[in-house]
């Protein structure tokens, strides 16, 4: 699964959302490539060029990136952030390989894996912009879906790092997945102890696609957890608001290198 690795110093292990590929979480580059942390970046089985026909199950996605990383960085301790579906992913693998993980990280994550069990803002569009619309041509429909702010940084920023993904992601294997999309067994259930390593939950104030009331259910559990919830921000978040997520997670791991020593 792991697509890429970038820099060099403490591991910390990006997984990005469904249907796309590990393109998505470059964005984050520009804030944390100078941060003294090696990214290891991870392709879910549906990807372009890794996909694994093998895999029907969130359980089997979930139990495949912890044998990628148990083989890649046997018990060398580590970060985790996850995105959307790969914030699921990361949650899950904080907790069962928590006496590694220096800290978690979600970004949109699911928290709620049944779509009609989710707690849902309205779909809204903070800004609208018809020639923004109009210069998307051909993928204006993939844009629009998820977009709630329409500007020509967001079309570039989805053209640049959502949309490849997005064409090469292998159909049969994304509707396998989509048929068994949450885990047996939610993480903070299966090991119910508070989570005391570092933590950030951001999300989107319009995210239409996870929302934000489910993930604020668990801050209990995650006891050094930041929470926020940005506004003019949808699905694609990091995407919509580059420098805000791009202080937030920095704050985060620097937090987490400060607990690791």
């Amino acid at each position: 699964m792991i697509a890429q690795v970038l820099g060099e110093g403490l591991p910390l292990l990006v997984i990005h959302g469904f249907g796309v590929d590990h393109r998505i979480m470059l964005q984050l580059e520009d804030a944390i490539d100078e941060s003294g942390w090696q990214r290891i970046y991870i392709d879910l089985p549906w990807a372009e060029g890794n996909a694994d026909p093998n895999v029907s199950s969130a359980d089997h996605v979930a139990q495949g990136a912890l044998d990628d990383i148990r083989e890649y960085l046997g018990d060398r301790p580590f970060a985790v952030i996850g995105n959307s579906f790969g914030g699921m992913i990361a949650r899950h693998v904080a907790h069962v390989l928590r006496d590694q993980v220096l800290g978690l990280a979600t970004l949109a994550g699911v928290y709620e894996p049944t779509h009609q069990a989710r707690t849902l803002p309205r779909r809204h569009v903070v800004r609208e912009d018809p020639s923004v619309l109009a210069l998307a041509g051909p993928v204006r429909e993939d844009y629009e879906e998820m977009t709630v702010v329409q500007s020509e940084d967001t079309l570039e920023a989805f053209t640049r790092y959502v949309l490849p993904g997005l064409r090469g992601a292998n159909q049969t294997i994304l509707e396998r997945v989509a048929a068994e999309y949450g885990l047996s067994v939610e993480p903070e259930v299966a090991h119910p102890a508070p989570f005391e390593a570092p933590s950030l939950h951001l999300f989107g104030r319009q995210d239409h696609v996870t929302g934000y009331e489910d993930g604020w259910k668990l801050r209990n559990h995650y006891v050094r957890g930041t929470y926020a919830v940005l506004d003019a921000a949808g699905h694609n978040a990091h995407l919509e608001r580059p420098d805000l997520t791009a202080a937030l997670v920095n704050d985060w791991l620097v937090r987490t290198r400060a607990s690791a020593v």
